[in-house]
């Protein structure tokens, strides 16, 4: 029997030693006779009068740090509340929930795809409004090249996360939620939606606000790029822009955080001989480095998602922000 893996193993441990983490399977996949659960953990108040922040990883496998990063923060958040006062209290007022390997296949082989060798983020049933980047934006052509979209419909993982964030629309008053990749850029980004249409997303101005709010409550912290993934490159297929292209009265805000791993690969050039070497630091310190560098952001989203700020905002604000993020990223 192969044994999971070491994150993998690492999520079930957590969940059998922390009680007040409330865990369930979306779905499970197999290997060789083998079943790996995708499994969905959750903490804070419960029924659906609060907001929550939802931390995804993992949807491609061979992207290690973002898997370590989401599980460094659900450790550090465990940890803190046997005796951090504040947190406990900031729990009362938030939901936090976590799916931190969507991909659990992927992750054992070390691919970018699931079992199928499908791109689970080509793998959403939605197409781009006009043309994408060849094979990048997604593909049919063969399994065996990268960014195949499948063809036998929605994978069970794509279903199971997209099924799960719909529940977690329904049953709170906003949602935040944060996709951890790797694999692309010099620097870190934070991208939205659409990547498969120049529209501007209905969150737009609320995600303009929350930067706003990020670069000067953090002026000296880790800055990221904000951008419409359309304005980079184009998919089919993505599952944020799924999610995000159906309308809610309530506040929705689908990121991606993509860090920067070209510039992992620039210091230790070796990587690239590497495939798990393009999209993880090889060196511990690099490793460490970027475990602890996304945690002031995502504290702020849970800081910000409690205060219910962009709940709140009025309709003559929405309008200003919304304006000010069509001036800076759609009037090209």
């Amino acid at each position: 029997m192969q044994a999971a893996p070491t994150e993998l193993q690492t999520l079930l441990d957590l969940i059998d030693s922390y009680p007040q983490l409330h865990a369930k399977t979306l779905t499970k996949v197999n290997l060789k006779k083998q079943s790996y659960p995708v499994i969905c953990a959750e903490l804070g108040a419960k029924g659906g009068n609060v907001p929550c922040v939802l931390f995804v990883s993992g949807v491609h496998g061979v992207e290690l740090i973002g898997i370590q990063v989401v599980i460094a923060l659900l450790e550090s958040i465990l940890s803190r509340l046997e005796w951090d006062c504040q947190l406990q209290q900031l729990l009362t007022k938030i939901k936090i929930a976590f799916v931190p390997i969507v991909n659990p296949i992927g992750l054992l082989r070390s691919t970018r795809c699931n079992g199928h060798r499908v791109d689970l983020m080509r793998n959403a049933p939605i197409e781009a409004e006009s043309k994408v980047t060849f094979l990048v934006g997604g593909q049919k052509l063969s399994s065996h090249l990268p960014w195949y979209r499948g063809h036998q419909g929605v994978e069970q993982e794509t279903r199971a996360l997209i099924q799960y964030v719909e529940l977690l629309k329904a049953c709170s008053t906003s949602l935040i939620s944060l996709d951890a990749h790797s694999g692309f850029g010099m620097t870190d980004h934070i991208w939205f939606p659409f990547a498969g249409s120049s529209k501007p997303v209905s969150s737009l101005g609320q995600i303009y606000y929350l930067e706003q709010l990020y670069q000067s409550s953090y002026p000296y912290h880790n800055h990221y790029s904000f951008s419409p993934q359309s304005l980079i490159y184009r998919t089919h297929g993505d599952i944020w822009d799924y999610l995000a292209a159906n309308e809610s009265d309530k506040p929705f805000l689908p990121l991606t955080l993509e860090m920067g791993s070209w510039s992992w690969v620039k210091k230790n050039p070796r990587q690239v001989f590497n495939f798990a070497g393009l999209f993880n630091p090889q060196k511990q310190h690099r490793q460490v480095r970027a475990l602890r560098k996304h945690t002031v952001f995502m504290q702020f989203l849970l800081d910000l998602a409690a205060s219910r700020e962009l709940e709140h905002m009025s309709a003559e604000g929405l309008k200003l922000q919304n304006q000010a993020a069509i001036n800076r990223w759609f009037q090209r």
